[in-house]
């Protein structure tokens, strides 16, 4: 089995027949004999630059293992990793600056076996926990489950190879109760079968806050943390743990009193979040038909402190978070705890949320009448400016939508040369992408290039250009350039026809 896909350095690396990385792996502790072993179970988006946050401890040095499967999806990150080049691309020039210490200092390894669980010290699990959603033909959200059973298959994998005085620290977002319900449980029946002390080890909560953008490593390294333990002591050796990692003197370290309440702190974040974008959809479609700016009426509401934090409209949510939060809240209300009712505002707004991208398809259609037929470029197919994420991508639903209704379609961005989810090849030089002779330019992911002044300028030597911005992202004065030459509709924009 072979992955072809790889977007980093464009090698096939063929996956071992006997999955067995004992001696590379005793090699690299033999070079690091008397430090602490930190394996970090997940090499994506957050535990790749976990792992380089600890190997880049601020007051410890660690020898760090990321861990992953060794399937097509994962087995490229763990090579690419032991070849010198990190497997994700950022507009954050630490994640290099820190990959390069890493590999000067030799500390930082990356494997596919849970033979490695044998020599940690610490384990931080960073894996995916998604939920199936069924979705309606207008995208709203039909139904949802939670399956646990690739999580509960990750924590065996620890409890069948760990010490008895592990340190566990779940980072991945879970159901409030998991570590309760689903975490301590295994831990507790894998070391009975293994004759071990079940009173040793130490297990707790702590979810990131990970921001891949320009503040990728600061948002692990120096924002304000959350974290519990199952006991006291758990609670006292996270403490000192985040301690070594986070910088204390940038941030706060909060305690709360239990694992249900930390997991619980941060489906809530994200369902606030979720909800107040949920908010904003409803009030950019009616500023549309009052043909009013919402964006300029933000600004004005923002001068208050009270609402600082009002959210401008979109093309949609996407990412890891915001899409599924929500839901885990409300399954674990049910599952865990036995309630008959649902959060159901919470689930609301992630219906509400899913449709966006059909409403920025409607926008397209009302505003520039004849699309089908047209050669639609779609500048952007992260979900989030400036960081190479196609999880859960809004831009993926406006991009089905666009191609049902028979257009030919362009895609670029400077940060994914492959779109995994729906198996395309991405653009990623600007210059190359408008050199197609376009009828609609759609500003669909807010990378910093698209409003810089030379793309201003490139946009401004094409003639005949529709362009409809989904974001918001231009600025007064770059759309008064543009709309001197161009039609130019925004997103939320009613003065813009």
């Amino acid at each position: 089995m072979k992955y072809s896909k790889n977007t980093v350095n464009n090698k096939v690396y063929e996956i071992p027949e006997i999955l067995d990385d004992s001696e590379n792996i005793k090699s690299f502790l033999s070079k690091h004999d008397g430090k602490k072993v930190i394996v970090v179970q997940g090499l994506g988006f957050v535990g790749a630059v976990m792992s380089l946050v600890c190997a880049n401890s601020i007051t410890e040095d660690y020898a760090v293992i990321g861990i992953d499967l060794p399937s097509e999806d994962s087995y490229w990150k763990i090579r690419s990793i032991n070849d010198g080049i990190f497997p994700l691309i950022a507009e954050d020039p630490k994640i290099d600056k820190f990959f390069e210490k890493a590999i000067q200092k030799g500390n930082f390894y990356a494997t596919y076996d849970p033979y490695v669980f044998e020599h940690a010290d610490v384990v931080i699990v960073d894996i995916n926990l998604d939920v199936q959603k069924e979705s309606n033909k207008d995208y709203s959200l039909a139904d949802f489950d939670v399956d646990m059973s690739g999580f509960k298959y990750a924590i065996k994998s620890i409890a069948e190879k760990c010490r008895e005085n592990i340190l566990i620290l779940v980072e991945t977002t879970v159901p409030p109760g998991t570590c309760e319900k689903i975490v301590k449980p295994i831990l507790q029946d894998e070391f009975g079968k293994r004759g071990l002390n079940l009173d040793k080890f130490k297990l707790g909560h702590s979810y990131e806050r990970v921001m891949p953008g320009p503040e990728y490593i600061n948002s692990i390294r120096e924002y304000p943390r959350v974290y519990s333990g199952m006991d006291q002591n758990s609670a006292d050796s996270i403490q000192i743990f985040l301690s070594t990692i986070i910088d204390t003197n940038l941030c706060d370290l909060t305690r709360l009193e239990h694992t249900n309440a930390t997991e619980m702190a941060k489906v809530l974040e994200n369902s606030y979040r979720a909800t107040n974008i949920a908010f904003a959809v409803e009030w950019s479609r009616y500023a549309e038909e009052a043909g009013v700016d919402l964006f300029s009426i933000v600004n004005a509401i923002r001068v208050r402190n009270t609402h600082s934090n009002l959210m401008y409209p979109g093309i949609g949510v996407g990412g890891y978070c915001l899409t599924k939060d929500p839901l885990l809240a409300s399954w674990s209300r049910k599952s865990f705890f036995g309630s008959e009712n649902d959060l159901n505002m919470s689930i609301k707004s992630v219906s509400t949320n899913d449709q966006m991208p059909r409403y920025a398809f409607e926008r397209l259609i009302n505003v520039f009448q004849e699309t089908s037929n047209k050669n639609i470029l779609m500048l952007g197919v992260s979900y989030r400016g400036d960081v190479g994420d196609t999880r859960y991508s809004p831009v993926e639903g406006v991009y089905k939508m666009i191609a049902e209704n028979g257009s030919t379609i362009f895609l670029h961005d400077p940060y994914v040369k492959y779109w995994p989810e729906l198996d395309l090849k991405i653009e990623s030089k600007l210059d190359h992408a408008l050199d197609n002779e376009i009828d609609i330019i759609i500003i669909s992911a807010g990378h910093s290039i698209y409003k810089s002044s030379d793309t201003i300028e490139r946009l401004m030597s094409i003639d005949n250009l529709k362009i409809f911005d989904t974001l918001g992202l231009f600025s007064d004065e770059q759309i008064s350039t543009l709309k001197s030459k161009h039609e130019l509709s925004i997103l939320g924009r009613g003065d813009i026809k």
